[in-house]
């Protein structure tokens, strides 16, 4: 019997994103093999799976990639239908790509199952659509973890031209804020924090830029900010959640941020 895998998104953390098909493959999974930050609820549907946590945080890792593979490779290959969990969407930031190649030179039946990027919800969740007419016309999803990287990436964008939007950068915030000042970005740009997008003990920070560089940021009460996943949003489109905050279907606690 030849076994499948499948790259499921999981989307930001509410397990009511997840999509009708996530949901069909991990009902059917035999394993499971989840990340970091995967909510609880949504490993419930997974009932008759096997649950085996392989996730990264902060350069712990769990397991190391080269063996995500292998298991997954190993398990189907004994017939099993696995579900590799991720959070957001596999192919934004999550590896998904690099785990697909592995499959396919291996010769394991896969497919994806996309998922909602948190590079999107997580803003939605507090307001803040990442384009607007008249505001911006184009965002920039960019990994804030390692600075060369961020720097490559924001290196062609006309200052305060794009919504620029940082998935893991919340350890690197005041650098990240500090290079976009460096390439003539405004201090007064809108800029904001997401924390825990979609769940209910999310929150949020809006300020500037200025203040994301300089300013001590705190999670809203009741959210672990070491732990929670966080986002950074900067750009104009920040500044209409004053308006759409409350509209939102999970609003959150704005904190801090003098504008």
């Amino acid at each position: 019997m030849n076994g499948h895998v499948s790259l499921v998104g999981a989307g930001p953390g509410d397990p009511g994103l997840l999509t009708r098909r996530a949901i069909a493959r991990l009902r059917a999974a035999d394993l499971v093999l989840y990340d970091a930050l995967i909510d609880d609820r949504i490993l419930r549907y997974a009932r008759h799976a096997q649950k085996f946590f392989v996730g990264k945080r902060a350069g712990r890792h769990a397991m190391a990639q080269t063996a995500i593979h292998a298991l997954m490779i190993r398990a189907a290959r004994r017939g099993r239908r696995v579900v590799r969990l991720k959070g957001g969407d596999p192919f934004v930031f999550g590896r998904g790509g690099e785990e697909a190649l592995a499959l396919q030179q291996a010769g394991v039946a896969y497919d994806v199952v996309p998922g909602v990027t948190s590079a999107v919800a997580a803003p939605a969740s507090a307001g803040i659509p990442v384009t607007h007419r008249g505001v911006s016309s184009a965002f920039l999803v960019v990994s804030g973890h390692e600075d060369e990287a961020f720097a490559s990436a924001i290196a062609q964008l006309q200052p305060d031209g794009v919504t620029v939007v940082v998935l893991m950068g919340l350890g690197h915030r005041a650098a990240i804020a500090a290079r976009l000042l460096e390439r003539g970005w405004s201090a007064r740009t809108p800029a904001a924090i997401v924390w825990a997008a979609s769940r209910a003990e999310g929150s949020a920070w809006r300020g500037t830029l200025r203040e994301l560089a300089t300013t001590e940021v705190e999670a809203g009460a009741g959210t672990p900010s070491e732990a929670a996943p966080g986002t950074i949003v900067i750009g104009e489109v920040v500044s209409l959640a004053e308006a759409l905050a409350p509209a939102a279907s999970h609003p959150l606690t704005a904190a801090g941020g003098s504008r």
